[in-house]
């Protein structure tokens, strides 16, 4: 018998995908790719596979997890499996200077960027060379939930920080970026969500107690004092002691406009994803600029439940499983 097959690395965020399938009586299966051994002469079993490898699993100990992922979805579309997210979509998850050439092919506006890959009088000198002494943001190319992601008065706070750098906040591929700084009007970001790519909603995300993005419970941690001469938001500085006056994520009633979503689900198919959060910022001067694209989405359940898209196929997890049912249904029915 035919089923769903959830290809992953963290079973935290495993469990509001899981109760929309129970719910719906979809047959599913686990495949925790923190490890595993496969035999790639053996056809692999039948049924729909949804790849939700994350950007981030290097730091939940699981460096090498997108890259069994790689081989096991080579060995899938060998056999001819159906696949959700598959190569194309885990090359742009694990690598945003690949998302931002892509991006741009399909006419999307992204920030300014430089890679680097090299020492930190490397990324100093980058650094000094396109920004002067201007501010700039520093990310690394392969990331997640918005980690690394720091904002520098200059180069000298980047140099001082550099100096001394976490191990766990080097870049997992060696690749620095610097970024542009985006002086958004409000600080707010935006997430827009897409299931069997097309345009599910937009969340609307406040920036201003930091840039760890990840909407899942599991994610809503505290996040660290930024250092002097430097924040963890790239949208502009907040006191520290300032309140917090609304959720952090809120649904927005009137989504994105047109002419960006059909862009945006133009990238999405030019590029073989199927679902995804794709995040862009919006200037005090209009203009939009997208900055990520996480092919391992998740949903804050505080924001659709306020918005009334809990337990319905407009919530993320609920139209995930009306997808993967839908695909599943479609196979059975070529199989009779």
């Amino acid at each position: 018998m035919s089923g769903i097959h959830i290809i992953h690395e963290n079973p935290e965020w495993l469990p509001p995908l899981a109760a929309a399938l129970d719910a719906r009586g979809l047959p599913w299966e686990d495949w925790n790719l923190s490890s595993g051994t496969f035999d790639l002469s053996r056809p692999p079993p039948e049924g729909v596979f949804y790849n939700r490898m994350s950007a981030s699993s290097h730091t939940r100990g699981h460096r090498y997890s997108a890259e069994l992922t790689a081989a096991v979805l080579a060995w899938l579309e060998r056999f001819g499996r159906r696949v959700v997210n598959g190569p194309r979509a885990l090359d742009l998850e694990i690598s945003k200077a690949r998302q931002y050439a892509a991006l741009e092919t399909a006419g999307v506006t992204v920030p300014g960027t430089v890679v680097v890959r090299g020492e930190a009088e490397d990324v100093v000198k980058a650094a000094r060379a396109r920004y002067g002494s201007g501010p700039l943001i520093l990310k690394p190319n392969r990331g997640g939930k918005g980690l690394g992601v720091r904002l520098f008065a200059d180069p000298d706070a980047l140099a001082a920080f550099l100096a001394d750098a976490p191990e766990d906040e080097l870049p997992a591929d060696g690749l620095w970026l610097l970024q542009d700084y985006i002086r958004a009007a409000r600080p707010f970001i935006t997430r827009a969500e897409f299931v069997g790519g097309r345009f599910l909603y937009a969340v609307e995300v406040d920036t201003s107690s930091g840039f760890e993005l990840c909407p899942a419970d599991v994610c809503e941690v505290p996040s660290p004092s930024a250092a002097v001469g430097d924040a963890f938001c790239p949208v502009g500085e907040t006191p520290a002691n300032a309140p917090v006056a609304a959720p952090r994520f809120r649904v927005l009633p009137d989504g994105i406009p047109a002419e960006q979503r059909a862009k945006l689900e133009g990238f999405l198919k030019a590029n073989g994803i199927e679902v995804a959060g794709i995040e862009f910022i919006r200037t005090a001067e209009g203009e939009v600029l997208t900055y990520d694209v996480n092919t391992n989405t998740n949903y804050n359940p505080a924001a659709e439940e306020a918005a009334g898209l809990t337990g319905t196929d407009r919530s993320g997890p609920g139209a995930i499983a009306a997808f993967l049912g839908a695909e599943l249904a479609g196979i059975r029915r070529a199989a009779a």
